[in-house]
């Protein structure tokens, strides 16, 4: 249940509506909008008794029920697209974000390159995992805060933003000291305790698609985050688990215009986990700004075939100039700009 307050409201009618969601046995949240303040109604069951006892207390404008089973996420509770901010930089509106790097931080050389050489070709944030939860316990798992200090001395050098994973509620502060923008990856969709952790910070979380979940899966994952008063959330679509073996993953490119329809929340694609091989990375990135998605995190290395982690899928600091260039040229197309 949404209750909208008048544009005239004051701050002691507001008050009274929240301590009457309380008597009643239930919890409010309070979001405060440019003109009006909206009151979200948590775990409402008795919509009759909550209209009667709310409806006519003054500066109450109107109530309205959400159906969706994920709320703060569906475009009933929130119409117009959420707009994140990131250091002066926006994700969700008219702006194609790119946020572009190596897959893992493996020293302080490559990520400086490949943060000089993303940021020349118009990327605007530095992706790069210091902490790697891996299939294989044997394979490289990060440099760990050594690897936080290394993107954030390239963020002082380059000016781009840092996205970086956190795979455990124990490192959150960690990481979101360094960090401009949180990472849950698809092994931690539905990690909810790390969801609620996340979402007691005051960063941008970004939050991938679990590998065999659905879109009403990955919207509740994202309802948690929301839940805890953290409401700048980024989906990220990476590709699904299907019968298919040439390629890592599928990716859901019908994810985007669906997420579009059904929630506020910006969404950007991932096409190097999906491609699992370089060469194909181009098309699905293309693809992704051609069905509208918000933004694009890709994969890339100076040496793609020595990298410690995703090395096949990473591409090149040419080949992703030369993406950037398609990439403008279909963002006019539809409307955008990078």
């Amino acid at each position: 249940m949404i209750i909208t307050m008048s544009s005239s409201a004051t701050k002691k009618e507001i008050t009274r509506v929240k301590e009457k969601i309380k008597e009643l046995g239930y919890e409010a949240k309070i979001f405060k909008g440019i003109k009006k303040t909206v009151i979200h109604v948590i775990g409402a069951t008795d919509r009759e008794r909550i209209t009667q006892s709310i409806e006519q207390l003054p500066g109450v404008e109107r109530l309205t029920p959400i159906l969706s089973p994920f709320k703060m996420g569906s475009r009933e509770f929130h119409p117009e697209d959420t707009i994140v901010e990131v250091n002066g930089k926006t994700i969700g509106g008219e702006e194609i974000v790119v946020m572009a790097g190596p897959c893992s931080v493996e020293s302080e050389k490559i990520v400086l390159q490949v943060a000089k050489e993303v940021k020349k070709a118009g990327a605007k944030i530095l992706r790069g995992g210091a902490f790697k939860p891996r299939s294989s316990p044997y394979s490289f798992q990060g440099l760990g805060e050594k690897g936080l200090k290394i993107l954030s001395e390239a963020r002082e050098e380059t000016g781009l933003s840092i996205i970086t994973e956190v795979v455990s509620e124990v490192d959150v502060p960690l990481v979101a000291k360094y960090a401009d923008i949180l990472q849950i990856g698809a092994r931690n969709m539905q990690n909810y305790q790390l969801l609620k952790t996340v979402g007691r910070f005051n960063k941008p979380v970004l939050l991938k698609r679990g590998i065999s979940a659905t879109i009403e899966e990955w919207l509740m994952s994202a309802e948690y985050i929301q839940a805890e008063g953290n409401h700048d959330v980024i989906l990220c679509e990476r590709g699904i688990r299907t019968f298919e073996t040439y390629t890592r993953y599928t990716l859901d490119i019908s994810t985007v215009p669906v997420i579009k329809e059904l929630s506020h929340l910006p969404i950007i694609v991932d096409p190097s986990h999906p491609a699992g091989n370089n060469k194909y990375v181009p098309s699905l990135a293309r693809a992704a700004i051609a069905a509208g998605a918000d933004g694009l995190l890709i994969e890339v290395h100076t040496q793609p075939s020595q990298a410690l982690s995703d090395g096949k899928q990473s591409i090149t600091p040419e080949t992703f100039q030369n993406l950037m260039d398609d990439i403008k040229n279909i963002a006019k197309v539809v409307g955008r700009k990078i």
